[in-house]
């Protein structure tokens, strides 16, 4: 089904091309319930605007029951949804929005200001994130996952029900039947994220059958962390039309197959200058060791299974940097030893990590922010 498709079977109905009211339109409200399984939720309600554009400061503040996610107990259920980032809805198009919003706790005479719930890890990325907005931090994340039967949540899209397929090798950047599997998938998810505003950049099938990787990035600062989670819940949204399963599991298949990762592209104005670009880099790797358990316990669950040292990756208990090395934590590109600056990609985040505790770490390990 092509995304043109997707649109048309979620607007035909008994209304036939009925769009909503004038002034009235609905907003997808989308919220993280549970960031290291990368659980995302939604609930849809009507707003109603005059002739003059729609902002984000227009989208009140919401709630749900937290008792029914696992972020709260039934005694005291109401968690709150703070809208935070706002874009346009491909699924439903005209006027129509989704909202990003970060859980909050209910305010209380004692406590009137609404504070983060605790599986808010946004709030705190936002504070360092603006602590640190004198160095420009850049970033881009790789997000591979893989596409699975619906039928059968342990194998692949495109696998056979009993054995294997023929060996990696031929399903990387692949074209073909049964190398490019799941491909209309693929266009449909990033011809949403356009539509939507989000800053995809690349997509690419990958190495394991049925795997593929789309880019998000260059993003700014926090923004990193919202584009991704966004970009993550249409891909949810697509693959549902599309009745088939997606994982982010960093090691869906056991054996010698491909894990799953995010890796993470990462600049700031000084490695981007020729003048003291690799200098920075240098010291920013030897931060970076000092402290790799630290990022390791926050790059997602499961991660040892697939960072062994093997398939493209390193080993999970060492911190190693190389140019052009994939089987190190940190690969530096060659251009940079050419143009003497540029970017590093911190390749030890899992599929499953929380983008928000990934970018946050980094900048608090390479620029020294508690």
């Amino acid at each position: 089904m092509s995304f043109t498709g997707l649109i048309m079977s979620n607007s035909q109905s008994s209304l036939g091309d009925y769009d909503g009211s004038p002034g009235r339109f609905m907003a997808e409200y989308v919220w993280i319930s549970n960031p290291g399984e990368c659980k995302l939720r939604s609930k849809t309600r009507t707003l109603e605007k005059g002739e003059t554009a729609f902002t984000l400061e227009d989208c009140p503040v919401w709630n749900f029951d937290g008792s029914s996610t696992g972020q709260a107990p039934g005694t005291d259920s109401e968690v709150y949804l703070r809208p935070h980032a706002m874009f346009a809805d491909p699924f439903r198009r005209e006027n129509h929005i989704i909202v990003l919003c970060e859980c909050v706790l209910p305010p209380t005479p004692e406590e009137p200001e609404m504070k983060p719930h605790p599986n808010n890890t946004r709030f705190e990325c936002n504070r360092i994130m603006s602590e640190v907005e004198s160095e420009q931090p850049w970033f881009g994340i790789e997000q591979e996952y893989t596409l699975m039967q619906s039928e059968s949540e342990s194998r692949p899209l495109g696998w056979p029900q009993i054995g294997y397929p023929n060996p990696q090798g031929p399903y990387y950047c692949g074209a073909g039947d049964g190398l490019a599997i799941g491909r209309d998938i693929v266009e449909d998810h990033y011809k949403a994220c356009l539509y939507s505003g989000l800053k995809i950049s690349g997509c690419n099938a990958e190495v394991m059958p049925g795997q593929w990787e789309f880019q998000v990035g260059p993003c700014t600062g926090i923004e990193m962390g919202d584009h991704l989670w966004m970009a993550r819940y249409l891909l949810i949204r697509v693959c549902e039309k599309h009745e088939v399963k997606v994982t982010f599991d960093p090691k869906p298949v056991s054996g010698d197959w491909n894990g799953a990762g995010a890796h993470c592209n990462y600049s700031t104005s000084k490695t981007r200058d020729p003048a003291t670009g690799i200098e920075t880099m240098e010291s920013h790797m030897v931060k970076l060791e000092a402290t790799h358990k630290e990022h390791i316990d926050l790059y997602g669950s499961g991660n040892e299974k697939r960072m062994t040292g093997e398939l493209e990756t390193s080993d999970i208990n060492t911190f190693s940097y190389g140019y052009a090395n994939r089987g190190c934590s940190v690969r530096i590109p060659r251009t940079v030893l050419i143009d003497k600056c540029g970017y590093y990609e911190d390749r030890r985040p899992s599929a499953n990590c929380d983008p928000y505790l990934v970018t946050r770490k980094i900048v608090q390990t390479t620029l020294q922010v508690a």
